[in-house]
């Protein structure tokens, strides 16, 4: 039997009222790529972090590499060989990507990395094959490069055990795939890898053993072998549950005026030439690769980035000057792909949060009526099952898939005419995906337009009403999802010839 890398007994974690993790007990071995599942709020990340020192265990014994662990920090931890690379990136944006890369262990003269550091990097990179530029300004980067940076991080630091927190969560599937070779190779070389992850096709694939979280505990521990993709989720939930989509609006359904027009927009160097429109009551899908242009298409039209040329119309009224603000006051929501970082004010509670976008409807003579304000959030919370329901509970320590829940509902207080959705389930748990999938649907049963942004295509195509292809900047075609097939639109993506049926 291959010795434990970590070992755990009886571990418990509580956050206030709210018990993280209770009593668990668990060995992940030495060479091992090890699984951590379960939904959002199961205690999955809790535990990780845990393990890398960013929190204290309340009680229970915890072993690293055969030594009890008495305090434990993040400094101390990596100094004992074990690194994470967390969902919610912590990385420096005004730093460069070497720079953040040997933050902390770096040598330099005169503020510069020295030759060695810069061979260094140049075989990390290589190794891992990201093909990054060391000179590159992180906060430049879009997410998926900026995930890949934190993967060079915990390499540089030569961890034996890394822990990874939904590192494929913004990455195509060829990124994803050079990950997996990385990973294999820590594995060849004797070291060990938990992986939290909620992509449970990656899971079975590419680890050796999963750990199933529910509610803080631990269900099994056992060979990938011996699961399916139905056997984790049953463990998850507790309970049985289809893997299907709810069915999206039907196109004879929609009618009318669009609720939103937009020809020929163009912004900076990814958005060149798009052109697209939706009803009310439609889910319209925008389908491309990352780097394609389909974030900062939303970013344009909701006023986040500056658009360069192009109409934007919403309820037929030509909308220019579009700022975020504006496009409150004319009825244009968004939920960011980024939600901690552009989405959620971490320091504000739940209840701040919600209402941010519906403030002025409780604003009376100056002030905030906080008791109709606590009561529109508390329905809000019971309506989207939003775990805890406490409206002054601190926003960041709320798992991601409630803290999605609450971007939406702010929107759901907002009342908009249009919202715009971009990855609505990145790093989300299978039960957690289905509500918002229902809740998406649901929505444009109310008469919304939405757009829809995701880098799941099975997602895009199965939500939406119409799909919109989006290649280089520009609008290439558009498709019927009930007709045309996921190859089709791939096909299609990557530039290939292959005839796609249009809408």
């Amino acid at each position: 039997m291959t010795e434990a890398a970590v070992s755990l007994r009886g571990v418990s974690k509580r956050f206030g009222a709210t018990h993280a993790l209770t009593a668990v007990d668990l060995d992940i071995r030495e060479g091992e790529v090890h699984a951590l599942v379960g939904q959002n709020g199961a205690g999955k990340s809790t535990l990780g972090k845990i393990l890398v020192g960013i929190h204290e265990r309340d009680r229970g014994e915890f072993r690293a590499f055969g030594q009890p662990v008495g305090r434990w920090s993040p400094h101390v931890a990596l100094e004992n060989g074990i690194a994470m690379i967390q969902q919610e990136l912590s990385l420096v944006p005004d730093l460069t990507v070497a720079q953040n890369v040997f933050l902390g262990i770096e040598h330099h003269r005169l503020g510069l990395l020295t030759e060695r550091l810069d061979r260094r990097f140049e075989m990390l990179n290589q190794r891992a094959g990201f093909r990054l530029d060391p000179n590159a300004r992180l906060g430049d980067l879009r997410i998926a490069d900026r995930q890949k940076v934190e993967i060079l991080r915990a390499l540089a630091r030569d961890a034996r055990l890394i822990v990874m927190d939904e590192p494929t969560s913004a990455l195509t599937i060829d990124e994803a795939e050079q990950l997996y070779r990385v990973i294999a190779w820590l594995r060849e070389d004797h070291r060990t890898v938990v992986f939290v992850s909620h992509l449970l096709d990656e899971v079975l694939a590419n680890c050796e053993r999963v750990t199933i979280m529910r509610d803080g505990r631990i269900v099994r521990t056992g060979p990938t072998a011996s699961e399916t993709k139905s056997s984790l989720v049953t463990a998850m939930l507790g309970r049985p549950m289809e893997l299907t989509f709810p069915t999206p609006p039907a196109p004879d359904e929609v009618s009318g005026q669009p609720v939103l027009r937009v020809e020929h927009l163009r912004a900076g160097q990814a958005v060149l030439d798009v052109s697209f429109e939706v009803h009310a009551g439609e889910i319209v899908g925008l389908a491309g690769m990352v780097g394609s242009g389909r974030s900062e298409t939303l970013r344009a039209i909701f006023g986040a980035d500056p658009a360069d040329g192009g109409a934007v119309e919403v309820s037929a009224a030509r909308y220019d000057h579009r700022s975020p603000l504006a496009s409150l006051d004319r009825g244009v929501g968004m939920i960011p792909e980024d939600r901690r970082g552009k989405g959620l004010v971490g320091t504000m509670t739940v209840r701040g949060n919600m209402t941010l976008a519906s403030l002025r409807r409780f604003v009376r003579l100056g002030l905030v009526g906080g008791g109709r304000e606590s009561s529109a959030v508390a329905r809000l919370l019971e309506e989207l099952d939003v775990i805890p329901r406490r409206v002054d509970a601190d926003v960041a320590t709320l798992s991601g898939g409630n803290q999605q829940k609450v971007l939406f509902g702010r929107w759901l207080d907002a009342s908009p005419r249009v919202l715009l959705l971009d990855e609505p389930t990145r790093g989300i748990d299978i039960g957690a995906k289905r509500r918002i999938y229902d809740l998406i649907v649901d929505l444009a049963g109310r008469g919304l337009g939405v757009v829809l942004v995701s880098s799941e295509l099975e997602e895009v195509m199965s939500l939406s009403t119409r799909v919109y292809l989006i290649h280089a900047g520009r609008t290439i075609g558009t498709v019927d999802p009930r007709t045309t097939s996921i190859d089709e639109v791939v096909f299609r993506l990557f530039g290939l010839h292959q005839e796609v049926r249009p809408a």
